[in-house]
């Protein structure tokens, strides 16, 4: 199987779930242009893709939702409030798949559950994709790790998990206070403390793999995030014993195989 990521973080984010039978790519916040050598250099050509799942209307996870969808004839599906939120041009109306409760469907040889996340968005989305016996969760952009994503995601296999800024990074850096305010607000993003905390919550419950992602270019950096969050899940009682169960996401690279 595949799961990782293809670019992360606040320039740009992209996701790539494959199990042989059905690729699906979560997000594409760069453009198609971009992407489409991504896909290839992971093995899944953009016309081998079968769906596009959307998690927000923000830039940085939709820019070339359409153009993909439009050149490859690819379903893209969404939240009612993220179809009405995003902007992605013209899209064939076959293609254009929304839902309003969080309830599982099936697509393809998978099953996908959304579930809410606490973000600045309309009505923005998390997935866990299950294939045959393994659960896999995209969970980023979100203020806080809320009762309902914990129990959505507690046991998943692999999971890939915002850290976005290190508290004092972002305190002494150069956002106005507004934008500090909002990043580290109740619907802003993960501090790589609450990661910490939160991913060792999922380590002791059957977890085995998590991406690091989302990081922020400038409150941030791979390093910080990996020492802190790995530091505290140690502290807490979980050995990191292997080096692929806590990585990092590259912001312009793929990432290892989480699959």
């Amino acid at each position: 199987m595949i799961f990782r990521t293809l670019v992360s973080g606040s320039s740009g984010n992209a996701i790539l779930f494959s199990d042989d039978k059905t690729n699906i790519l979560i997000d594409c916040g760069i453009s198609a242009k971009r992407l489409i050598p991504l896909l290839c250099q992971a093995g899944i050509p953009a016309q081998d893709l079968d769906y596009i799942l959307v998690t927000h209307e923000h830039t940085d996870h939709c820019t070339g939702v359409g153009v993909l969808s439009r050149k490859f004839n690819i379903p893209v599906i969404a939240s009612v409030g993220t179809w009405q939120g995003m902007n992605v041009g013209r899209i064939n109306p076959q293609n254009i798949i929304s839902f309003q409760n969080y309830d599982s469907f099936n697509i393809g040889s998978v099953l996908i559950t959304p579930f809410e996340i606490p973000h600045d968005a309309n009505l923005p989305t998390g997935y866990v994709i299950q294939s045959k016996e393994k659960r896999f969760a995209v969970a980023t952009d979100m203020g806080h790790v809320t009762k309902n994503v914990a129990d959505t995601i507690k046991g998943c296999n692999s999971v890939i998990l915002e850290a976005n800024y290190d508290e004092k990074m972002l305190i002494n850096g150069s956002y106005p206070i507004s934008l500090i305010n909002r990043i580290g607000g109740k619907l802003g993003h993960l501090s790589n403390n609450e990661t910490a905390r939160f991913a060792s919550y999922l380590f002791k419950n059957g977890t085995e793999k998590i991406i690091l992602g989302h990081l922020s270019d400038e409150n941030n950096t791979p390093k910080t995030a990996f020492d802190t969050v790995a530091a505290i899940i140690e502290k807490d009682g979980t050995v990191l014993d292997k080096k692929e169960m806590l990585t990092v996401a590259p912001r312009y690279e793929i990432s290892i195989n989480a699959g």
